[in-house]
């Protein structure tokens, strides 16, 4: 089983539009930032095609709610609205 290097730098970049060539960039000191920015932020992020490059690793938007979802992701989730 490989680990996650949460505490590596990352670069996240969402499409402005779906579909669409221009692309919204970021980049965090670590992954678990990025992860939590990817997640909280942009709830839809699957479906808006976003993608976090983590050293020569890529990661879609499947692997991002994964790695959030993680036991091992090491910050503080976002609590949900109860109803």
């Amino acid at each position: 089983m490989v680990t996650f290097d949460y505490a590596a730098s990352a670069e996240l970049f969402i499409p402005k539009r779906r579909g669409s060539p221009s692309l919204s960039y970021r980049r965090f000191a670590t992954a678990a930032e990025a992860v939590r920015f990817a997640v909280e932020e942009f709830p839809s992020i699957r479906t808006l095609g976003a993608w976090m490059q983590v050293g020569e690793e890529r990661f879609n938007g499947d692997d991002i709610r994964r790695l959030y979802e993680s036991a091992s992701y090491p910050r503080r989730r976002r609590q949900r609205k109860s109803r």
